[in-house]
């Protein structure tokens, strides 16, 4: 394996990179594309200094992409990514704020409703067949429901 990584060039670290990138399309959250840009910053700095050993290549992309996740995540965190449709992926959220008409009773806390095409457990106050709820939240896969007066 040393043998392996020991031959590789600026090239290697780019389509490397590139890779990373193509995993980050794929998947939700943005870890890989802090690994892809530090696997493009070590294809560069190999390009300048390309009698780098592969140890302290990969010792670099280690360091560079902790360095670059933690920063990455930081400012996301301090300016979040603004969307038209925040509850694309969150489809509990959508129906907050939504009115239905119950078809089964609420008993003990806990009951099913009929939302577009799919049916969701639901949790609120002990109601009649017929009451209509609203949605107030959600807390995983529950939507949680007010008996509206």
């Amino acid at each position: 394996m040393a043998d392996l990584i020991g031959q590789w060039n600026h090239w290697h670290w780019w389509i490397l990179a590139v890779l990373f990138v193509v995993l980050e399309v794929f998947t939700p959250g943005t870890f890989f594309l802090f690994m892809g840009i530090s696997a493009a910053v070590i294809g560069g700095v190999v390009l300048i200094v390309p009698g780098m050993g592969w140890e302290y290549q990969v010792l670099g992309f280690a360091v560079l992409a902790v360095v670059a996740t933690v920063l990455g995540r930081s400012y996301l965190k301090r300016r979040p990514i603004h969307t038209d449709r925040p509850t694309l992926n969150r489809r509990g959220a959508q129906y907050i704020g939504r009115t239905f008409s119950l078809d089964e009773p609420i008993v003990n806390g806990q009951g099913k409703i009929r939302v577009d095409d799919s049916t969701w457990k639901i949790s609120g106050s002990d109601c009649a067949a017929g009451s209509r709820v609203k949605v107030t939240g959600v807390d995983g896969t529950v939507l949680q429901v007010e008996v509206i007066r």
